[in-house]
């Protein structure tokens, strides 16, 4: 997962969404000012309206990579595609940097699309008349990148995401797999301020698919970009969120980090997303770690807050004393206890007390 370290301690999110509501219909504007902005699906669907996102509410700031999930139909895609106004939004208000952006005439958007934003969604949208570098150099060409600039930045891009060999290819020459990487490349090579992300390993096999999770997390630890990421692969979500969304029929369940949503499922359906989760392997020390007492008699061994429970899980069962916890400067922050690791790794997997303790 990314470094919390990354985010930015502005109070300014670069993407902040009050009350937002897409409602498919005829009807669903009436249907939406009478709702008094209490929206039943049920009953929305009687009167011939989808409700596809219901009072969308959050914040995500600089830095930070949200990933919202969902099954098929549960709105994450939808609210992505409110969010960068693919979509109009039936009400509420979607901030970019403090813009709103459903106030924005076409051409600011345009503008903001080309300047701070890069998507990648399930339709590719490749330019069947170019081959994959000039599909890939496009928006750079689009922003005013010379071409011989452009078609550089476009084959480390190529190299990147293991086209190379099909530079020249054209669209209708490659596999689904290796149109979903072009448009992938093409995002990337804008180094966008923000991207948005629907879906955009989900044709790729095993092995190239985690090559690009570990890419994206590569990135995000140098660019500090702020992404907005859809996926129904909750495996995934747990490895690339700082924050995970997890939705259903157009509604947020819960929205928090992934060592919450694994520990605190707030519902039921939540909870059946974290079920089958080994929660050592996501888990980080300080979700298990104690307060700190100068008095007690301490281990030599120091383990770093932020490593997964998994890795350090030996050397603290095999510990006789605690375990001081520490943070990136290296202050005790907190003690791991052998037993606390022992029941996370064999207690009771349906108890969810596991966390700070006074």
């Amino acid at each position: 997962m990314t470094s919390q370290a990354n985010t930015t301690t502005s109070d300014e999110p670069v993407i902040r969404c009050d009350s937002v509501y897409k409602i498919f219909g005829d009807d669903a504007d009436s249907m939406m000012k009478s709702s008094n902005g209490v929206v039943d699906a049920a009953k929305f669907k009687e009167a011939g309206c989808i409700v596809g996102v219901n009072n969308a509410s959050f914040e995500v700031k600089k830095g930070e990579l949200l990933i919202i999930m969902g099954l098929s139909g549960s709105g994450k895609s939808t609210l992505l595609r409110c969010i960068s106004r693919l979509t109009d939004a039936t009400a509420g208000n979607i901030y970019i940097d403090g813009e709103d952006i459903l106030k924005m005439n076409n051409k600011k958007l345009i503008e903001l699309r080309r300047s701070k934003m890069g998507m990648v969604f399930q339709s590719f949208a490749l330019l069947p008349h170019k081959t994959v570098l000039e599909n890939i150099a496009f928006p750079l060409q689009v922003k005013g990148m010379s071409t011989k600039k452009s078609m550089l930045r476009a084959k480390e891009m190529v190299d990147l995401t293991s086209l190379t060999g099909r530079e020249n290819y054209f669209p209708r020459e490659l596999s689904g797999g290796q149109q979903q990487r072009v448009g992938i490349a093409r995002s990337l090579a804008i180094e966008p301020d923000i991207w948005f992300l629907d879906e955009p390993f989900s044709a790729l096999d095993p092995l190239i698919r985690k090559e690009m999770q570990d890419e994206f997390l590569r990135l995000q630890n140098t660019l500090n970009k702020t992404i907005l990421f859809v996926t129904h692969d909750f495996d995934e979500a747990l490895r690339l969120a700082d924050r995970i969304a997890i939705m259903k029929d157009g509604i947020i369940e819960q929205l928090d980090t992934p060592a919450n949503i694994v520990l605190n499922p707030a519902t039921d359906y939540v909870r059946k997303f974290t079920e089958e989760v080994p929660r050592e392997k996501v888990l980080k020390i300080e979700s298990v770690m104690e307060e700190y007492d100068p008095s007690v008699d301490m281990s030599n061994l120091k383990v770093s807050k932020d490593v997964i429970i998994e890795t350090v899980a030996e050397d603290v069962l095999n510990a006789r004393r605690p375990i001081a916890v520490t943070n990136a400067a290296g202050e005790i922050v907190g003690t791991v206890h052998a037993s606390r690791v022992a029941n996370m790794l064999f207690g009771d997997k349906s108890d969810h007390s596991v966390g700070h303790e006074g």
